[in-house]
């Protein structure tokens, strides 16, 4: 069966952006995609420190959750990654969350489908919608779109509840996603994953 992992980077397990990110479950339980969902927002996340552990021990320096999650990510065919908009961008724990999970993994994410959504009061949504997806983008893992940018809108989940076309927009986001996930399976039986190149790695050292 499809997995999907969820985070979410919202410090509160069941505010804005669990009644989004909940939307989609229903509609991957519809679909025959596992999702497990995540809580990150709420916990004490250290930063990357750039110390090159990972490199030699495969696995983050600092042993929380991000190593645990780590396992969860590798076995994932997708990952949802959904954060309330603070300062026009995510969560501070999320972003820490993200940059350690990305970097100290070195397994293939080639071909897993990335997902960002985003929920706010009112502005702020593209930047944080933005800067999610770079990890995706970086990655080699292919970004669901769906019917508008994946955001909702709402100071609470009840104001999210009424926001019917961002939901609906969660909704059209879940089967696009799990279409992609089963489409990408059958195509990597079929023909292989596409070839990467990681010769080249431009830093001009030589000053020129």
């Amino acid at each position: 069966m499809a997995k999907v992992l969820i985070l979410n980077g919202s410090a509160k397990s069941n505010g804005c952006t669990a009644t989004a990110l909940e939307e989609m479950v229903e509609v991957f339980k519809a679909e025959g995609v596992e999702t497990e969902i995540v809580q990150v927002g709420s916990k004490t996340i250290k930063g990357c420190v750039g110390c090159g552990y990972c490199f030699a021990n495969g696995k983050c320096v600092t042993d929380d959750m991000v190593n645990e999650i780590a396992a969860k990510f590798e076995a994932a065919d997708g990952l949802v990654v959904g954060s309330p908009v603070y300062y026009a961008s995510p969560n501070g724990a999320i972003l820490s969350f993200l940059d350690r999970l990305f970097f100290s993994t070195h397994f293939n994410k080639q071909m897993k489908v990335g997902a960002a959504v985003v929920s706010c009061r009112r502005g702020g949504s593209t930047p944080t919608f933005d800067a999610i997806n770079k990890y995706f983008t970086i990655s080699g893992m292919p970004v669901a779109s769906s019917t508008y940018w994946n955001q909702v809108h709402g100071n609470s989940p009840e104001d999210v509840k009424k926001d019917l076309e961002g939901l609906q927009t969660m909704r059209n986001l879940a089967r696009n996603m799990s279409f992609m996930i089963k489409a990408f399976a059958d195509a990597k039986e079929k023909y292989g994953l596409p070839a990467v190149e990681t010769e080249a790695f431009t830093c001009f050292a030589d000053g020129k």
